[in-house]
């Protein structure tokens, strides 16, 4: 990105949270929608409420501060050609009064209103441009809309676009040229071009259907060569034994749902192959994917193999250590589970370290350090990932290298609901599990949405399960304060609940850019505080049997499904839990949505909502998959992905290795290191 102007290193920075470290990336990375301001008109024509473009000379320019001091104010008035004039006002944007001067031929787009003072139509914070006697060239007409974060604008993005976009030119075509031409496809200059700077929207979306196609065609592209590069690896055959899985079931002390059971079957039959079994289980919060998880284990051990189980957090870690030990150990005494993981103290690290080359440790659970160079294993016959997505490629390639016996069998686990379809899509190379049945005897977690101004009543739900000896959470949607997101910051907020609200309880506070998330978390399952004000960190893997209450802070501007793992996180223990959903925003579709929530328990139902209302972007994270808007939306369409899958084994087929397309390849194999699969 250096080489593009006025890109400064905490602008990299900020681009690359949007997932673009390459000028390649910007240009591929579409505008995700548009504003239409319309080509310049008259200042005489303007009404207010109505979006529009006027071209003309500043008449005058001032700085100043608001009456009360709370703002730096820029001033001006436009003239336009007519004579009309239109006033300006810019907030907190002072330099703009150093760098515009009286006589600027100057484009602004934004929204007309009435003046503070009568007279003058005004625009607030608009787009402007200096212009010459061409026109315009950025202000006006279409806008486009581009993903941002903290310190970037959609303006920002489109100058350095602008400057880039004489590279499209030197973009690697990943799609070969026949099927360009079978699917009457833009070629990538030109698609990139259209792309962000159409002629009028019909250009974009032409644009935006090339770049998905040819996103998809990636990704199956690289299922179909993660599948066949699968099928030549071996692995140990484990041994279906009837007495081992008998046994499992008479320690458990429940009985296993038929969607347990179906999720263990099928693990069997996959560890029967020489081929290594790749296989992802996705079952709800609470669905029981630990005791399919530990089944496995059970067969693999009456084998004479390891298994190793690598969680993202130590919390979640020592949550499985107990459980594993709960499923195994009364069945199976000479089976003996163990935790590495970085807290532990040298001694300990040893000693577990001994256990797992030596073969006497059947079970080793743990975090990052499992996959730490001195880790060895005398026979790893199983590798199991919680929360894959959580994982790199590389890190779960590092954990599969640990064995000394051809491949271990792999199993990824997830408690993101994701609907069939989508799943199939996004995980293709992967055998797919779904635990879509929750254990009997579960008492659902009672939902509320919150209306604003009746927050009073929730916090009196919190004081009253707190009087009664159990613990809350308060979830916020930001970490810190945001000048263009009205939601309540954690830090901000766990200052004022502790001050204002709560004083006479105990607070804790915990985010993602803390080093110390998991003492802290460790603490508050202790009973070591009363409430824990948290952002959405908290999603996956605490288990505090003792809370019963959820808070959740504008709760529109979290998805459904995220919601719905939010909510797993009380009504853990047998004590009756409630979710309480405060609605920042009063609208009735806002409302009605979030209503959702109060009707049902079921985590598929609610990503399917999900997926419908918000699109799949939404429900999956598209950078989190490496793939864009576009794409994620294009899995919904089964028809586009069925002809994308046609084309991948087409090509394939003809060229298994991909010698021909070395785009395609590359770009195959990008998508492997880039979304989470394989």
């Amino acid at each position: 990105m250096s080489e593009l102007p006025r890109v400064t290193p905490a602008d990299a920075k900020r681009l690359a949270r949007l997932g673009i470290r390459t000028v390649g990336d910007l240009l591929l990375d579409l505008p995700y929608d548009w504003e239409w301001y319309g080509e310049p008109v008259p200042v005489a024509r303007l009404r207010a409420g109505e979006q529009a473009t006027v071209v003309g000379r500043l008449v005058r320019v001032l700085a100043r501060r608001s009456p009360r001091g709370r703002l730096d104010l820029t001033e001006a008035v436009l003239q336009d050609d007519e004579g009309g004039r239109l006033q300006i006002v810019w907030f907190n944007q002072p330099y703009l009064a150093r760098q515009l001067r009286a006589g600027d031929r100057l484009a602004v787009a934004g929204t007309v209103r009435l003046s503070r003072y009568g007279r003058l139509p005004e625009m607030q914070n608009p787009y402007h441009e200096r212009v010459g006697e061409d026109g315009p060239r950025r202000v006006g007409g279409l806008m486009p809309k581009y993903h941002l974060t903290a310190g970037l604008t959609s303006r920002r993005r489109a100058a350095w676009v602008e400057v880039a976009l004489p590279l499209a030119e030197q973009l690697t075509e990943p799609v070969p040229p026949a099927a360009l031409a079978r699917h009457h496809l833009l070629p990538i200059a030109e698609a990139v071009r259209k792309g962000h700077r159409p002629r009028e929207l019909g250009e974009w979306r032409r644009a935006c259907n090339r770049m998905a196609f040819a996103e998809l065609l990636e990704l199956q592209a690289a299922f179909l060569l993660a599948r066949r590069r699968m099928a030549v690896e071996r692995a140990t055959p484990i041994p279906y034994r009837q007495e081992v899985i008998e046994a499992f079931k008479a320690g458990l002390g429940f009985q296993l749902t038929r969607a347990q059971r179906r999720a263990i079957w099928d693990i069997y039959r996959d560890l029967q192959r020489e081929t290594p079994m790749n296989r992802l289980l996705d079952g709800d919060v609470g669905s029981g994917k630990t005791a399919v998880a530990a089944a496995a284990a059970a067969m693999v051990h009456a084998a004479g193999l390891q298994t190793v189980i690598m969680a993202p957090t130590e919390i979640l870690a020592r949550q499985h250590l107990g459980a594993f030990r709960a499923y195994l150990e009364r069945s199976f005494p000479e089976l003996r589970v163990e935790l590495l993981v970085s807290g532990l103290g040298a001694k300990e690290r040893r000693r577990v370290k001994a256990a797992a080359a030596s073969g006497h440790c059947a079970v080793l659970v743990g975090t990052h350090a499992l996959i730490e160079e001195d880790v060895a294993l005398a026979a790893l016959g199983l590798a199991v990932v919680d929360e894959q997505h959580r994982f790199g490629t590389r890190q779960r390639e590092l954990l599969r290298e640990r064995s000394r016996h051809g491949r271990p069998h792999f199993l990824a686990m997830t408690a993101t609901p994701i609907p069939r379809s989508l799943a199939l899509a996004l995980y293709g190379e992967m055998a797919l599990s779904i635990i879509d049945e929750m254990p009997p005897g579960r008492t659902p977690v009672a939902t509320r949405v919150i209306e604003p101004g009746r927050r009073e009543e929730a916090y009196e739900v919190v004081r009253r399960e707190v009087r009664a000896g159990h613990q809350a959470f308060v979830i916020c949607p930001l970490i810190e304060a945001s000048a263009t997101l009205e939601a309540k910051a954690a830090t901000a907020e766990f200052e004022r609940l502790r001050r204002e609200v709560f004083p006479d309880l105990r607070l804790a506070l915990v985010h993602g850019r803390m080093r110390d998330k998991d003492a802290v978390m460790r603490a508050f399952r202790e009973g070591g505080s009363d409430i824990l004000v948290a952002t959405s960190v908290v999603e996956v893997g605490v288990d505090v049997p003792g809370a019963t209450v959820m808070l959740v802070e504008g709760a529109e501007r979290f998805g459904l499904a995220q919601l719905h793992q939010l909510r797993g996180r009380v009504g853990r223990g047998r004590l009756r839990s409630c979710c309480l959903l405060l609605a920042d925003d009063p609208s009735a579709k806002s409302l009605e949505r979030l209503r959702l929530m109060e009707q049902t328990t079921d985590g598929f139902r609610l990503a399917q909502e999900d997926m419908r209302l918000r699109g799949a972007g939404e429900l999956m994270g598209p950078r989190q998959h490496g793939m864009s808007d576009v794409a994620m939306e294009a899995l919904q369409r089964p028809e586009l992905l069925s002809e994308v899958r046609q084309e991948a084994q087409r090509l394939l087929d003809e060229d298994p290795g991909l010698d021909r397309w070395p785009g395609l390849w590359q770009a195959a194999q990008r998508r492997l290191e880039l979304t989470s699969i394989s």
